[in-house]
């Protein structure tokens, strides 16, 4: 009895050529080869597993650091508006005394270097005294204002020794 449990093979082929046709591949994945030996494939496999696992490891451990360094310690300092607003005082103030600001009397830019000198000192010296108790960003304010401060006092005291020499050139261009 053929039943009708298996299908008739169509063709001429016997069930052997049916199966290559399929394109089905049997490979043989074991570990050892038939003499217990490791297969160089393994090996190989094994190795490159390895070094796909440092470089994950080492990929956390990099953004494990950039976590830490982006997030805040549980004992950082917190922000101080009071301390902001002493800085920004000191600033505004030096900047008064650099020109930024008219003279409300005159509605002249007032400039005196030693009073701007002074004050950029004091600066300094809040901010030696306070590194490491500032949050991110009174460090960062601190440093910024600091900076600019300078800049500008530089580039007055720079324009002010043109100045003098202008002048001296003339004077004693004139006593001749």
């Amino acid at each position: 009895m053929t039943g009708g449990l298996t299908p008739p093979l169509r063709g001429s082929g016997s069930v052997a050529e049916h199966n290559e046709d399929s394109g089905f591949k049997v490979v043989d994945r074991r570990p050892f080869t038939a003499d217990g030996d490791v297969r160089k494939e393994v090996v190989e496999e094994q190795e490159r597993e390895a070094k796909r696992e440092e470089v994950k490891e080492q990929a956390a451990a990099k953004e494990a650091e950039k976590k830490a360094a982006a997030a805040p310690a549980a004992d950082a300092p917190k922000r101080s508006q009071a301390f902001e607003n002493l800085v920004r005082m000191l600033g505004s103030n030096a900047a008064m005394v650099l020109g930024a600001y008219p003279d409300p009397n005159t509605g002249q830019p007032m400039v005196d270097p030693d009073a701007a000198r002074e004050l950029i000192d004091i600066l300094d010296a809040l901010h030696v005294k306070t590194k490491g108790n500032l949050a991110p960003e009174e460090e960062n304010m601190l440093t910024d204002l600091t900076g600019k401060l300078k800049l500008t006092y530089l580039e007055i005291q720079k324009a002010m020794a043109a100045e003098m020499a202008k002048v001296t050139a003339q004077v004693k261009g004139g006593k001749k």
